[in-house]
């Protein structure tokens, strides 16, 4: 049996559906594009800087978390910036070899300086097709309404996603403190996103319990589910997850930060994936939780003993889960499978009819 290291899990091919754009950039990007757009930053010394934004080992709430985007978002309210940001990203990615990965954010949150919306989904768009070409990892955007930013804003945000739709972006979220901020208060943007035949999916069970899942499933037609950490905590409702092939954006690192479990011995990911639920390993946010996707799997392998085998059918799975068209998706899973197969000796999971994958 091939030995597992850090250096093999980062030349699989890898399929990161759970990453924010806000919380992912470079330290040393922060501080050169400060620098340019003449933003006050709270440490000026790299160090200094790198060692505030990462929570490392330090744990807190999910509000506490959150307060790092000060000063991420400070620096992301240019389209030269957002721009500079979302091909740094793809070029962060392909280092390890991430084939696919959906990058969200919420563009309402970049127009402080006076970027308008269109504005902030053009430049992100113009970053992640330079960063696809010169490196050749595919994406797509997905817009960020904000559960603790009015439900108007949130239904604003749904028409960009409308409007943009099949013009890079792929799909709608609901990110945000969740205690205190029930998704159906949304409803009416998801309505929009539904009703114009777009995917959605909804950071639920993460800072609250099982019924932010039922909410995000039943009120809102979440397609898929954004952590899920507190599934477990209602049986009947995570059966109806795996009986509807609802997937879960899982991530390891950021959910032992927030608190959403006590020890990441206990995290539930392993159980959801025996019991047969479409489980998928993401990063959240690559600076924040100074995280890659590489980091996320080798954790995996140490806490739950995960193997290639099961890393190769857990990001078949995320590139089935991925929100592009079908056609697309079965092109990238065979692409994927066969790198598996070819460099690794690891068979596809293939199903012999391919409208069924």
């Amino acid at each position: 049996m091939q030995s597992i290291s850090y250096e093999l899990i980062s030349q699989l091919p890898k399929v990161e559906l759970h990453c924010h754009l806000d919380g992912s950039i470079r330290t040393q990007s922060i501080l050169e594009q400060a620098e340019i757009d003449k933003v006050k930053l709270p440490f000026h010394n790299y160090n200094e800087l790198d060692k505030y934004l990462r929570i490392g080992k330090k744990r807190g709430s999910l509000e506490d978390y959150i307060k790092r985007f000060d000063v991420t978002l400070s620096v992301m309210q240019t389209p030269q910036s957002l721009f500079r940001f979302a091909y740094e990203l793809i070029e962060d990615v392909a280092k390890e070899n991430v084939r696919y990965i959906e990058v969200r954010y919420s563009p309402i949150l970049h127009t402080n300086k006076g970027m308008t919306l269109d504005n902030a989904i053009d430049c992100v768009q113009k970053g992640l097709k330079k960063g696809q070409k010169e490196f050749g990892v595919k994406s797509g955007i997905i817009i960020c309404g904000i559960r603790h930013i009015s439900p108007d804003t949130s239904l604003k945000l749904a028409d960009l996603a409308v409007r943009y739709k099949n013009r890079g972006v792929v799909g709608f979220d609901l990110a945000g403190a969740e205690e205190n901020f029930p998704a159906k208060e949304h409803r009416e943007a998801f309505y929009l996103i539904r009703n114009n035949n777009i995917n959605a999916t909804i950071h639920a069970g993460e800072a609250f319990g099982p019924s932010s899942i039922h909410q995000a499933i039943h009120q809102c037609g979440a397609n898929r589910i954004g952590h899920g950490t507190r599934l477990k905590e209602d049986k009947d409702l995570m059966n109806y997850v795996n009986d509807h092939r609802i997937p879960l954006e899982v991530c390891l690192t950021s959910n032992w930060q927030t608190k959403s479990v006590r020890s990441l011995k206990y995290h539930p990911a392993k159980e959801y994936f025996k019991q047969g639920i479409r489980v998928t390993l993401n990063t959240d946010n690559r600076l924040i939780s100074d995280t890659t996707l590489t980091k996320e799997f080798m954790l995996a392998h140490n806490l739950f003993q995960f193997g290639l085998n099961d890393f190769r059918e857990i990001t078949i799975i995320a590139m089935k889960s991925a929100f592009i068209k079908h056609s697309d998706r079965i092109k990238m899973v065979q692409s994927i499978a066969n790198e598996f197969e070819k460099d690794f000796g690891l068979h596809p999971e293939f199903i012999s009819n391919k409208k069924n994958i």
